[in-house]
């Protein structure tokens, strides 16, 4: 038997196992990090990682002042003895400090050697969880040994009987011959082998017990982004790997400025990758083109090994609250589960919802309410799009409907005659609509399609209900139209009016 570590837990399995035989049910398309037992090629950096009941933290140690916690049978003497709004205090247990009997200053993540009424025999290791001024019973310097750099988040779930389980050095790996990415199922398993398979994110402003909105907007972008489950490395620096995805998004706020540390996530506000999510691997300045978005609370090893083009498995919590598209029933189960009150303009189950308020999933949780608006499922049109053929155009549609952000879009008809129907989505200034996709001897009927840049009605959407073997579905000549789906249900369309606006649902096909 060889033992290896599964995303951080030991584990025991035969010699000779692959990664086939301990990641049955992972997703095959996603890479993972493979770190071998090398110890000439690992090296110590200037951080501990410091688990506990409540998660993990990483805390980058000032000199030897936290030498401490490495000294054998520590970690059975760190219980949680107090905390407060302040700060969460683990102990007691003996060291040779010296009290300065005086108040000093902390900032929130700043880890406090003290110890109390001024006993060295009864010490405590102190997170400080807001910054506040306070006389914890530290040496002249104030007692900071470090200051968390990952899992800030944890300091706000510290509650009564959480303890330390677990301190370790954070190791680093340079050489990527032993330390890499893949998704080769059939690489054998090393005794001492660590295995880390996703990285798990906390947003801005969530704790199990407390909500804040700070960064509610740019919180929902990245919730967006990564609902998927998977992140594709786009570009890797030495500084961030970034997923741009959805790049090219031009409406999302700036809102929560802060330094980038290693395992923050961004999502940048302007530029051309505006909409882009960004994880640090290393610490760099805040930025006003940035809001902070979240931290990785778990795997930052992939973050750090991942290259360009790799894809890997993310978790963000919390999960995302969108109800647009979603039935009426669906919408009462999704928001029963999350604890959050349920308030509808109409109380019919076979309605679908176009709208909800607050719109952002940290607002719901924060109010633990909802109100939504519905429409009859006579008036929400499914369609089907085709992205194997015109990508392109079919992310263009989205974008100006809104399936890109939720799973209910609208459009107003502009214009209907004979077997035409045709609607005018906004169409952003600059937004690029080459041909693609577009028909060769006939349009057939109920196709879905958008005009190119060709012609000076681009963005027009329209539907043909009939074949045409002379023009397209928005009743331009073939150059002009690019076809990018079908409309599935065809006889909603018959009873639509100009002026009316129209709700869609995209069926996955």
């Amino acid at each position: 038997m060889i033992t290896i570590h599964l995303d951080g837990e030991r584990l025991e399995t035969a010699e000779g196992s692959t990664l086939a035989s301990i990641l049955a049910g992972y997703e095959k398309d996603c890479c993972v990090a493979i770190i071998r037992p090398a110890i000439k090629e690992q090296a110590k950096t200037s951080s501990l990682a410091i688990t506990t009941t409540a998660g993990e933290v990483t805390i980058e140690v000032q000199g030897q002042a936290a030498a401490f916690l490495e000294s054998p049978g520590i970690i059975e003497q760190l219980n949680l003895h107090w905390t407060d709004r302040y700060a969460t205090a683990f102990g007691p247990f003996p060291s040779d400090i010296h009290p300065d009997r005086k108040p000093h200053l902390y900032d929130r993540g700043a880890v406090i050697l003290g110890c109390g009424g001024y006993e060295p025999a009864r010490s405590y290791l102190i997170f400080s969880r807001v910054r506040h001024s306070a006389d914890h019973g530290a040496d002249e310097s104030g007692g900071i040994i470090g200051t968390i750099v990952s899992g800030r988040a944890v300091l706000d779930r510290f509650s009564t009987g959480d303890r330390v389980t677990k301190i370790a050095p954070v190791m680093s790996w340079a050489d990527t011959n032993r330390s890499f990415t893949t998704s080769n199922m059939s690489l054998v398993l090393e005794d001492g082998m660590h295995v880390v398979t996703r990285v798990k994110i906390m947003a801005q402003g969530f704790s199990p017990d407390k909500i804040t909105t700070e960064a509610a907007g740019s919180v929902e972008h990245m919730l967006l982004a990564l609902q998927s489950g998977r992140y594709t490395v786009g570009r890797a620096t030495s500084t961030h790997i970034l997923d741009q995805r959805l790049a090219g998004t031009e409406d999302v706020p700036k809102e929560f400025r802060r330094p980038r540390r290693e395992g923050t996530v961004t999502v940048r506000a302007t530029g051309k990758t505006a909409g882009g999510v960004y994880i640090y691997r290393a610490d760099v300045p805040a930025s006003l083109m940035h809001s902070v978005v979240g931290q990785v609370v778990q795997g930052i090893e992939l973050v750090k090994l991942a290259k360009e083009h790799d894809v890997f498995a993310v978790s963000v919590e919390p999960k995302r609250i969108d109800l647009l598209g979603v039935a009426f029933a669906k919408a009462q189960e999704i928001t029963t589960a999350r604890g959050v009150a349920f308030t509808s303009d109409k109380q019919d189950a076979g309605r679908i919802i176009v709208s909800q308020e607050p719109g952002t999933t940290l607002d719901v949780l924060a109010e633990k309410a909802v109100k939504v608006t519905t429409a009859p499922l006579e008036k929400v049109i499914d369609i089907a799009l085709d992205d194997v053929a015109a990508p392109a155009s079919c992310d263009v549609f989205r974008r100006v409907t809104g399936l890109i952000q939720h799973d209910a879009g609208m459009m107003p008809v502009f214009f209907k005659f004979d077997d035409v129907v045709l609607f005018k989505p906004e169409i952003p200034a600059g937004l690029k609509i080459n041909p693609e996709n577009m028909p060769a001897d006939e349009a057939p009927a109920a196709a879905l399609a958008i005009t190119n840049d060709s012609r000076k009605g681009a963005g027009l959407v329209g539907v043909r209900l009939s074949a045409s073997k002379e023009f397209g579905p928005t009743s331009e000549p073939f150059e002009g139209t690019n076809i990018i789906g079908r409309v599935i249900d065809t006889e909603k369309l018959k009873k639509v009016r100009e002026k009316e606006t129209v709700y869609i649902r995209e069926v996955k096909q």
